[in-house]
């Protein structure tokens, strides 16, 4: 299997090489030539299985170079029980008859990112040797909460690899910020950005574009990666866990194989639910496609009307990982889509000049006949924090809870009871403040002593990686402009 660039401008390469590259040549996303599918009886053979063999199942079939045995010890390493708190990894808790929550915050972060990043660092290493690149790799990561902090846990000590990331200064939530600058590591660096997401993300785009740069680094042996979801080695894993959710309702005779279930995915950057479309893109019954938002809802209107505009106003909300006006993966799906890697450079060059494009009425049709949109400010999050956990003693989170929100509204408006999944990307604990908010708290425990608050009000254990972060000293205390990100990467790769 081969991946080529979402702008046609470069030629196909090999799944190694599209790993260790992170971005293509011209700018765009490395992506599948073509899509394996599953079998007939694929989903009643993974439903016996463990995650870790599922995630071997599926991903082999996108990664020729790597044999069985490989994947089986990446696996192994990435989702055992020294990484994640509970046996099935990504488990499906029932909420109600039709509506179950596929936890993807067991891992070492407590974030859906480690779904991802605890494999990303044993393919990229691995994909680094089958080209025979024997430089020192630096991982750049632009983060709007959680992918931070999950890259640096994921590459933490891996030989040969530094690892750099940029966050928003004032644009992460308290307990993220402290998970990133009190990280441990020889490896490793953190620093904000003045701005938003969207800064340190075009300033990270901008680094891999800069040819003098890769230059200069290349002279000293580094070679720039990324740990972002504009690599493959970062979605490839994220289609694991709709295909695993599928199966845990199987096996649990919830539903029957070829039964429909539709998923709602609170989503900023596009990857999570661009997931979802390639799971079902190679086989699994999945119906609706729900894009959950918050007060930046350029997807809401982008689903809904074909024009994707980012020049709008800009809100810090209290689901910060969702802040985001830039959706980087879009990208992928447009070329899905359109089948035109040409529309979709002429689609990105408009963005980047204009910051605006519309789609064609056929992109739109098919667009549409895949995808609902909705989203919800604030103050309707923290009512359905409350309202889930009154109703079904169920805490969750805002980005959780927008999901939650935005399917209630669905189902409202379109009477469509199908069986859905909604996606919960991270604990409640790492967003105390809000959730102790919404619960009708008013005073609040300060620093780290607001996770034993949170455990006193609902009864509910503090995850160990977050109780753990008390008496952690902060190690990272520094910040740039945009402009000064080239200065810090040649600075920690002296």
């Amino acid at each position: 299997m081969y991946y080529v660039s979402t702008r046609g401008g470069t030629a196909r390469v090999s799944a190694a090489q599209a790993i260790a590259q992170g971005l293509a040549g011209d700018g765009g996303l490395l992506t599948p030539e073509v899509f394996m599918r599953l079998s007939t009886n694929a989903l009643d053979t993974l439903k016996e299985m463990p995650y870790p063999q599922r995630a071997v199942y599926v991903m082999q079939g996108f990664l020729e170079e790597f044999s069985a045995a490989e994947l089986s010890a990446f696996a192994k390493a990435a989702y055992g029980p020294q990484r994640f708190d509970c046996p099935e990894v990504a488990p499906v808790h029932q909420v109600d008859g039709t509506t179950h929550c596929l936890e993807l915050w067991h891992g070492p972060t407590c974030a859906f990112k480690d779904m991802a990043l605890q494999m990303l660092p044993h393919l990229l290493t691995a994909s680094l040797k089958k080209i025979g690149e024997r430089k020192r790799v630096c991982i750049l990561v632009a983060t709007s909460g959680d992918t931070g902090k999950g890259a640096l846990e994921g590459f933490r000590d891996v030989e040969q690899t530094r690892i750099l990331v940029f966050y928003p200064k004032d644009g992460v939530s308290a307990i993220q910020e402290l998970q990133m600058t009190t990280q441990e590591g020889e490896n490793v660096g953190v620093c904000a950005v003045k701005g938003n997401f969207d800064d340190a993300q075009t300033g990270v785009k901008a680094l891999f574009s800069d040819p003098e740069l890769r230059e200069r680094l290349g002279k000293r042996r580094w070679l720039l990666s990324s740990a972002n979801s504009i690599n493959w080695g970062r979605v490839l894993p994220q289609i694991v866990y709709y295909v695993s959710a599928y199966c845990d309702l199987l096996k649990s005779g919830t539903i029957q194989n070829g039964d429909r279930v539709n998923v709602c995915v609170p989503t900023g950057n596009f990857g999570n639910i661009l997931a979802a479309y390639y799971a079902k893109a190679i086989g699994v019954p999945l119906g609706r496609l729900l894009c959950a938002s918050n007060a930046n809802n350029v997807l809401t209107d982008f689903i809904r009307t074909g024009l994707y505009d980012r020049e709008r106003p800009f809100y810090n909300t209290i689901s910060p990982s969702m802040d985001i006006l830039v959706s980087s993966n879009l990208e992928r799906l447009l070329l899905a889509l359109s089948e035109d890697p040409a529309q979709v450079a002429d689609y990105m060059e408009q963005l980047r000049t204009t910051g605006r494009y519309q789609v064609s009425d056929k992109v739109l049709q098919k667009l549409q006949r895949e995808f609902s949109a909705g989203f919800c400010d604030d103050e309707q999050t923290k009512a359905q924090i409350a309202k889930t956990w009154k109703e079904h003693r169920y805490l969750i989170d805002p980005h959780t809870a927008v999901a939650f929100h935005v399917l209630e509204e669905y189902r409202r408006q379109s009477g469509d009871e199908t069986p859905t999944i909604v996606v919960s990307t991270a604990s409640p604990f790492k967003f105390c403040d809000s959730v102790l908010d919404a619960l009708g708290v008013a005073e609040r425990a300060q620093g780290l002593d607001i996770l034993d608050q949170l455990t006193q009000v609902t009864g509910c254990p503090t995850p160990a990686p977050l109780a753990g972060l008390k008496g952690k000293s902060v190690r990272f205390t520094q910040w740039v402009e945009r402009d000064g990100m080239a200065g810090q990467v040649e600075e920690i790769l002296r």
